[in-house]
């Protein structure tokens, strides 16, 4: 793996006119009669992000030489679902800063943000129909329901100390891989790519998904609040235990353990300096970061017979962004 940090806005500058068109379906397909749906939905959208799932998209039918429109609602549609599960995270999580900014929730309240998320789950649904593609339909309903599983299964683990790293990694891959993987798919599939062209772009979609999600795990105990735009430490707040945390559980002392079982359970911020040190001492981020290039390595991989050009290169870029990112 690469050590250069690669910008994110370098690795989309091959797709800028697609992302400029998949912004404008955004806009148009978010309108509701509804105030208090458009006012919400804005801010969601407005506040940005690093928009890879889109991204992904875009850049798997580039890659295959696409040259319809079809990708350009497939990428909204994808964002749409993303920012739906934001919403009903961010609630579940009684969360209050994303993206450095105020959530929905902390804003609008509860209540508005889960309708909210509502619409989008139902307008996602409402733009594949229109696309009138029954494998596109499949993928994103699969895709759906499997992070809907993942956000269960997370809320299961919450305040669990005994959570394994295969436990762990399974929710990983259900809530957060699944819609990379979904996304990646979707471009290989709109362009006409093969099905093993396919089904090795949802290998690169769930290894970079795995990847981003812990190198997250990493930056909130590593990262600078002002870069990440959330609180560090969160994680540890809801008690969830990420795989630094279980890392330490299996290795680290036995006043370690304690320490960690104990700030799970209770969902205790207090010692976050001594979970850090612990963390940070144990070699669990070390770790986690290895396990992460691991994941980046396979998304590399699976790349190896689509064909040469700019868009791979800013596929395989994308997979070093992921483990070199500081936020």
């Amino acid at each position: 793996m690469s050590t250069q940090p690669t910008s994110q806005n370098h690795i989309i500058s091959t797709i800028a006119a697609d992302m400029d068109a998949v912004n404008g379906v955004i806009r148009q397909r978010l309108h509701s009669e509804v105030a208090l749906v458009n006012q919400i939905a804005e801010y969601i959208i407005s506040a940005g992000g690093k928009r890879i799932r889109p991204v992904l998209v875009l850049l798997v039918a580039n890659a295959y030489r696409y040259e319809g429109a079809a990708h350009h609602e497939l990428a909204a549609v994808v964002e749409f679902i993303h920012t739906a599960t934001l919403l009903h995270d961010d609630v579940v999580d009684e969360s209050s800063l994303r993206r450095g900014r105020a959530t929905a929730n902390a804003l609008f309240g509860n209540a508005a943000s889960v309708l909210v998320g509502d619409f989008l789950y139902s307008r996602s649904f409402q733009m594949m129909v229109s696309l009138d593609n029954m494998r596109v339909m499949q993928i994103l309903s699969d895709a759906t329901n499997v992070i809907a599983e993942g956000e269960v299964l997370q809320l299961l683990n919450m305040h669990d100390p005994d959570v394994s790293e295969e436990s762990y990694l399974k929710v990983i891959r259900s809530k957060t891989a699944k819609l990379f993987e979904a996304a990646a798919e979707l471009g290989a599939l709109v362009a006409g790519a093969s099905d093993d062209q396919i089904a090795a772009a949802g290998e690169y979609g769930r290894s970079l998904g795995t990847a981003f999600q812990l190198i997250d795990d990493v930056l909130d105990y590593a990262g600078d609040a002002a870069e990440i735009g959330k609180n560090v430490g969160d994680d540890l707040r809801e008690g969830k235990p990420t795989l630094p945390l279980i890392y330490l559980m299996e290795h680290g002392s036995e006043e370690q353990r304690q320490l960690v079982r104990s700030c799970i359970e209770t969902g205790d911020e207090q010692h976050f300096d001594a979970v850090l040190a612990a963390i940070t001492s144990s070699g669990a981020l070390d770790y986690t970061r290895r396990a992460a290039v691991a994941q980046a390595d396979r998304a590399t991989a699976a790349l190896a017979n689509m064909p040469e050009g700019r868009h791979k290169e800013s596929l395989l870029q994308l997979a070093r962004f992921a483990v070199d990112r500081t936020h």
